[in-house]
C-alpha cells in the first residue's frame, strides 16, 4: 500500500485503508459475537464486542498493512472452558471469515442495485472503487483466514473434520511448525514466489458468484 501513496494515488490508498480497518473489525467482531452466543464473554469484557475499529487494530499489525499490504487486527481473546457447545471452537473461528462473506456480499450487491436502478450517488468512480474494494478485500480475508496453518482460523476448524487421532496429530504438529510455515510463505510470497496470488486472484473470480443483482 505503501507504494500506492508514494506514487500519489492518495484516494484509492486511503479508500484501501478505511476498507481494510472496518473489514478487519467487522471479521473480529463475529469471534467476539458468536463466542458470547456460545457461552463465553471473555471478548464482551475486553471490549472487543463492538465493530468500533480502535477496539480491534493492532499498531504494529496496521503499519504492516501500511509498509507491506499485509498485516493483522489484535486476536479476541476467549476462553473455551465457557463454551456449551461441542462445536463451539468451530463456530467461534468460522465466524470471522463468514462476516467477511457476508460483508462482501453486501458490499457487491448493494453496488449492483445501485448502478442498475442509476443511483446517482454511486455513478461516481471513488464509489464504485470503495464498494469494490470493500468486497474483494473480504473475500480475500475470509480465503485467507480458512487456511489451516499457524494462528488463522482455519487451523481451529480443519480438526473437526478429521478423524480424532489424525486431529490431535494436526494439533501438536500446527503448534510446533505452524507460524513457521506461514510465516515462510509470506517471505516467500515477498521474493516473488506467488503464494498469495492465487488467493487474490480466487477473490476477484468470487465476485461474480456471489452477485445477485
Amino acid at each position: 500500500m505503501i507504494r500506492i501513496l508514494l506514487d500519489g494515488q492518495y484516494g484509492l490508498f486511503f479508500i484501501l485503508l478505511f476498507a481494510l480497518i472496518f473489514s478487519l473489525s467487522v471479521h473480529e467482531f463475529g469471534h467476539a459475537f458468536v463466542a458470547k452466543k456460545m457461552g463465553d464473554n471473555t471478548a464482551e469484557r475486553a471490549g472487543r464486542l463492538t465493530l468500533n475499529p480502535l477496539a480491534h487494530i493492532d499498531p504494529l499489525g496496521m503499519m504492516m498493512v501500511i509498509l507491506i499490504g499485509f498485516g493483522y487486527a489484535k486476536p479476541v481473546p476467549t476462553d473455551p472452558r465457557n463454551f456449551k457447545h461441542r462445536w463451539a471452537d468451530f463456530w467461534v473461528s468460522a465466524a470471522g471469515p463468514g462476516m467477511n462473506l457476508v460483508l462482501a456480499f453486501i458490499s457487491i450487491n448493494v453496488l449492483a442495485l445501485a448502478l442498475n436502478n442509476g443511483w446517482d450517488a454511486f455513478t461516481t468512480q471513488g464509489a464504485q472503487t470503495f464498494f469494490v474494494m470493500l468486497a474483494v478485500i473480504n473475500l480475500i480475508l475470509m480465503l485467507f483466514n480458512l487456511i489451516p496453518i499457524g494462528s488463522l482460523d482455519g487451523h481451529y476448524m480443519l480438526p473437526y473434520f478429521l478423524p480424532s487421532k489424525q486431529a490431535y496429530q494436526y494439533r501438536i504438529f500446527n503448534a510446533k511448525y505452524g507460524d513457521m510455515i506461514l510465516l515462510s510463505l509470506i517471505a516467500l510470497s515477498f521474493v516473488g514466489v506467488p503464494i498469495f496470488r492465487y488467493i487474490f486472484g480466487m477473490g476477484y473470480g468470487l465476485l461474480p458468484f456471489i452477485t445477485i443483482f
